[in-house]
């Protein structure tokens, strides 16, 4: 023992000469400068720097060369196998992403502590080596070592990351079992494996039996919510941190954002991005690409670019919002524009930016373009062609009405075909007429989503718009029987704060008649334009008249009627649809954004719609 305290003294007063050293690499210089022989020097009345010091600030600045200088004086001084020594080492070498001497010097090591345990859990964890970290869980376990709460917090993070549902009951049942249950850290760990997983009632009950919960907690809980789609929780919830005074942390507030960007609830999100102002946060790279997705979303591209182009040093993460809102927006000469410049500042662009890309050039129709930008993809080797690329093309191709060329790509790709591009086709079918590709998309679909009631509809409406009556009707009665429910479409506007939903014919609402008294008034200046309500969009078996009935109560034109009568002349109005906007209510909104002289944004599930002046953004193409 006083050998080992004797070398440990020594070394101290080897790192003494090397403090002048690092303090020059810990002032920010990037190169450090050693002399050619290795020599104690302790008796220049320096004050000795603790090795323990020396290797954490190696850790922390991710300084691997001079961390090894350190790990060679350890062995050089037979400190090796010395446990703090080694755990100190496994931690170092760990956050300079140097996984495999960090295994090997824990390999090499007698008598472990549960230091080290943790140590190498988290080091795998932390590197995304999940199936590693169980292993050495279950090993620990072996060995008879019992794990602390910091190691299963750590390990149900490795859970979370692979979704490994059952290991995390399991996990959470051993934490009852051993009463660590009631510590913030495992409790967190556990409400957000199970939200990751998609079992968001059983982490809402672990939160809400949670003795102390922590800001990470409450974040937990909200982002929870925003992966599972609940937005209008994640707010409540949100708003319930808010009231009882809990500081609000970038996390938890960027998720509130996303929770404001999915309902498009601009002005709640406006007031978030003041409070992200307020405490400083809003210089964040990620809570900064919050803030343009929710912009975007919410139909404000302007607002949106406005905070892009405040934020300096922007990662690739902002870049890809950008240009993505930029796409549902149909800018695509901007979003163009964006590509070419992120590449000129040394951005690479990445399976996300080429995703955004070539869903603008499907939207507004630049089949050659679009080609052109995938195979530019396919040549960029740090880029690997994925599922969704090859959608997008489905896609462009299909609206283009290149059907055959399609459903060549989705024949010859190297990749098993998904739902959305089966989708894609079908959709592309039923606007170009072509029904019987039409049901060969249908067959994959109904095999792929047997619960999906909207491909039944979709080639229904197919069937409807080639008048071929009874394959309606077998159609319906397949849906009927299979008990799967259609989604009714919607639409919804804010009001002071207030949301309003409008469904198809609507008649429940409490101004229900100035809606359809301006509905009206809108009809008689429209008739004057010459439109006329065009009928083949209702796919109902019913006479022309009231076809024309059933149109002029679309969800979205009421919706529509309810925003004139409420808000002032001038503003602009922005309706959100669950639905596809039918080209009936396309030609609706141009005529009235022409005769009530504003701005009308409509979101459909494909992109936004800007009408101003009688005509819209997209050009007549989505």
């Amino acid at each position: 023992m006083r050998t080992s305290q004797w070398k440990y003294r020594e070394l101290c007063s080897y790192f003494n000469y090397y403090h002048r050293c690092f303090s020059v690499f810990l002032q920010g210089k990037s190169e450090m400068t050693y002399p050619a022989n290795l020599i104690c020097v302790g008796a220049d009345g320096c004050e000795a720097l603790d090795l323990q010091d020396l290797l954490q600030r190696c850790a922390r600045n991710k300084a691997t060369k001079e961390g090894k200088i350190c790990h060679g004086r350890v062995v050089l001084y037979g400190l090796e196998n010395d446990i703090l020594a080694s755990n100190i080492l496994i931690n170092m070498y760990s956050k300079c992403g140097l996984l495999e001497p960090a295994c090997q010097i824990f390999d090499r090591m007698p008598k472990r502590s549960s230091v080290s345990w943790n140590t190498i859990i988290g080091a795998h964890t932390q590197h995304g080596e999940e199936d590693k970290a169980l292993k050495l869980f279950m090993w620990m376990l072996k060995e008879g070592d019992p794990p602390s709460a910091f190691t299963l917090s750590s390990i149900l993070c490795a859970c979370a990351a692979k979704l490994a549902f059952c290991e995390s009951k399991q996990l959470h049942a051993f934490a009852l079992k051993t009463a660590m249950n009631s510590n913030v850290f495992v409790g967190t760990a556990v409400l957000d494996v199970y939200a990751k997983c998609n079992f968001i009632e059983d982490a809402r009950l672990v939160f809400d039996t949670m003795s102390e919960r922590s800001g990470v907690t409450w974040s937990s809980m909200v982002a929870g919510y925003v992966q599972n789609n609940l937005y209008e929780e994640a707010l409540i919830l949100f708003h319930k941190a808010q009231k009882i005074g809990l500081e609000q942390s970038q996390y938890t507030v960027s998720a509130a954002v996303s929770a404001c960007a999915s309902l498009a609830a601009v002005i709640e999100g406006i007031q978030l991005h003041a409070v992200l102002v307020r405490t400083g946060c809003v210089s964040n790279l990620f809570v900064a690409a919050s803030l343009v997705d929710m912009y975007a979303k919410c139909g404000s591209i302007k607002e949106a670019y406005f905070v892009f182009a405040s934020i300096e040093g922007k990662n690739v993460v902002l870049w890809n919002a950008m240009i993505s809102g930029f796409a549902r927006h149909a800018h695509f000469m901007q979003a163009m524009i964006l590509f070419e410049k992120m590449q000129q500042m040394g951005i690479h662009p990445n399976e996300i930016t080429y995703v955004s890309i070539l869903s603008v050039c499907s939207h507004v129709g630049l089949v050659e373009t679009g080609q052109r930008y995938f195979d530019l993809m396919n040549r960029d080797l740090s880029v690997e062609p994925n599922v969704h690329h090859y959608s997008c093309m489905v896609d462009l191709f299909g609206r283009a009405g290149m059907i055959h060329e399609a459903r060549n790509l989705i024949e010859t790709m190297p990749l098993k075909a998904s739902a959305s591009m089966w989708g894609s086709l079908l959709a592309s079918c039923r606007n170009h007429g072509n029904y019987e590709l039409a049901e060969v998309a249908a067959k994959h679909l109904f095999e792929i989503e047997p619960q999906n009631a909207g491909n039944h509809v979709l080639l229904s409406n197919i069937y409807a718009a080639n008048k071929r009556w009874e394959e309606v009707a077998r159609s319906r009665k397949l849906l009927k029987d299979s008990g799967v429910k259609k989604v009714m479409g919607k639409s919804w506007i804010e009001v002071k704060g207030q949301v309003h939903t409008f469904m198809v014919g609507e008649r429940i609402h409490p101004r229900i008649d100035d809606i359809y008294a301006k509905l009206e008034d809108l009809a008689v200046e429209m008739k004057k334009l010459d439109y006329r309500a065009e009928i083949e969009q209702d796919l109902h078996d019913v006479e022309g008249g009231q076809k024309e009935e059933l149109l002029s109560h679309h969800s979205e034109k009421l919706a529509l009627a309810f925003a004139l009568i409420s808000f002032p002349p001038g503003t602009h109005i922005v309706i959100k649809k669950n639905l596809r906007i039918c080209k009936d209510c396309h030609s609706f909104m141009k005529l009235a954004s022409r005769i009530a002289r504003r701005e009308i944004i409509v979101r459909d599930t494909n992109r936004f719609h800007h009408f101003r002046d009688g005509s819209c953004s997209c050009g007549d193409f989505w």
